[in-house]
């Protein structure tokens, strides 16, 4: 089995390529069902995933979370270990199932958003269960398989997705496109664990395992919950504070931040089973690999917002002229983005380095404190009021998770603040660049120069130097 540090690169590179791909079909779809819909009805397609997933904590508990760490560290034990987590989420499937039922009952909602919602929570039982058995191979430190699987779930729904779309065969039937790809993906995650990590897949009750299982994901559980209340709880409170149209403003803004998550995302799956290793037998190699974590990420994360904020009127403009309002959110809530690359780091350091605790903690006191400013801003000012509550959480989170960072181990902070501030530099140039050239070429080729001209910054600054590109670059290309 190869060190943990030699497959980062390679996991990272698999993953990320595979996501980009995902991704592209997953905004393409995204902008086809926001100018079919509209926003009415794509807020109502929105709401019901929102509502379901709400109710999806219920099945994970950070189970994933632990059943990756753990296997990381104990892979001659997966087989008792997986089979025990399964021994967990059965049952709680099953009451997520009760809960979602009850809550369904206690609203007034319409007999298509029932519908709907039910769809939604089909998806997010298989999804949470698909995340088990990949937990496991991530453990493994393989991320191949998974990323093959994230671009072929978003080429299914886009393959049955469309289609529908194009027949105007109603909300339901685009949820069922959602509802194939998930079992797709469940099937496609049950063989690989069992015949390529070669891992039994048999549900068990050991109590001394059960235990241990428990008592390690606790704070897992509580971030898990709060983190999904934290993300998906905004839209549910603006179908009920304000209307399913706000819900659809909204999630022109949110759709686009939380497409690019699976840029930390891809990052830190590769780099977690890492830090838990390196935390045990290495933690100078812990240090180095955070500190890259945090620059790589800021690298990405900076110019994203430079050049969404630059160019938000023209890119609303894809999805037709009904969505104007979506302009200011929009905004507002890709300032976040920095922020929420960041976090990734933050809070993978804290779960490798066994201070769950802590950071569920982090994420209790900003859901708690979200949750409270949805309820003022909401109301008053709908979909620029959430924007505004996940810009302020995302920054309090970071802050959080920097103060908490620096218990574990003397990192330099110094240099990476710094590496920051040339970033930044180079962003604000690229979003100046865009916002002057917008209304004077087009809106792509406005794109394409910002693209090339943000290497040839970072270059000029000192940000990255050439044996780091290239040392990226042979991931893709090493077999």
């Amino acid at each position: 089995m190869p060190e943990p540090k030699t497959n980062i690169t390679k996991n990272t590179s698999y993953l990320t390529a595979a996501l980009i791909f995902q991704k592209i079909l997953s905004l393409t779809y995204f902008t086809f069902l926001a100018r079919e819909l509209g926003p009415e009805n794509l807020g109502q397609y929105y709401l019901a995933i929102s509502f379901a997933t709400v109710f999806s904590i219920i099945a994970d508990l950070g189970l994933a979370n632990v059943l990756t760490r753990e296997v990381a560290k104990k892979q001659d034990e997966a087989k008792k270990l997986l089979g025990n987590v399964l021994g967990l989420k059965i049952p709680l499937a099953i009451i997520t199932i009760i809960a979602v039922l009850s809550a369904i009952g206690f609203n007034n909602y319409s007999g298509l958003m029932r519908n709907l919602i039910l769809v939604s929570l089909a998806c997010v039982i298989m999804d949470s269960f698909t995340a088990t058995f990949y937990a496991v191979s991530r453990g493994f430190h393989n991320l191949k398989y998974e990323s093959i699987s994230s671009a072929l779930f978003h080429t299914i729904v886009i393959s049955i997705g469309l289609p529908l779309l194009f027949w105007k065969a109603g909300l339901v039937s685009q949820m069922m496109a959602l509802l194939a790809a998930s079992t797709f993906q469940f099937i496609f995650s049950f063989f690989i664990i069992w015949k390529k990590i070669k891992v039994p897949i048999i549900p068990a009750w050991d109590k001394k395992i059960l235990k241990e299982i428990i008592l390690i994901g606790v704070p897992f559980a509580g971030f898990v919950i709060f983190q999904r209340l934290f993300t998906y709880l905004d839209s549910v409170m603006l179908g009920h504070f304000a209307d399913a149209r706000y819900v659809g403003y909204y999630q022109i803004s949110f759709r686009i931040v939380f497409a690019l998550q699976f840029i930390p995302a891809a990052f830190t799956a590769a780099v977690y089973p890492a830090m838990s290793a390196f935390w045990a037998t290495n933690r100078e190699q812990l240090k180095i690999t955070f500190e890259k974590s945090m620059i790589y990420l800021a690298l990405l994360a900076l110019p994203i917002s430079a050049g969404v904020i630059a160019l938000a009127d023209k890119i609303v403009l894809i999805f037709k002229s009904g969505y104007g309002e979506a302009v200011l959110p929009m905004r507002i809530i890709i300032f976040s983005v920095f922020f929420i690359f960041i976090g990734y780091p933050l809070g993978s350091l804290l779960n490798a380095c066994d201070r769950q605790k802590q950071n569920t903690i982090n994420m209790i006191i900003v859901s708690v404190l979200s949750i409270v400013a949805n309820l003022i801003l909401i109301p008053r000012f709908q979909a620029v009021g959430a924007a505004v509550t996940v810009l302020a959480a995302n920054a309090l989170m970071v802050i959080l998770g920097f103060y908490q960072s620096k218990k574990i181990a003397t990192f330099n902070y110094k240099k990476v603040f710094g590496t920051w501030f040339k970033i930044a530099i180079s962003s604000a140039i690229i979003g100046t660049t865009a916002f002057f050239l917008k209304e004077r070429i087009n809106i792509f080729l406005d794109i394409a120069i910002c693209i090339i001209s943000y290497p040839i910054l970072i270059l000029l600054f000192q940000v990255v130097k050439k044996d780091e590109i290239l040392h990226i670059k042979n991931s893709f290309l090493a077999k």
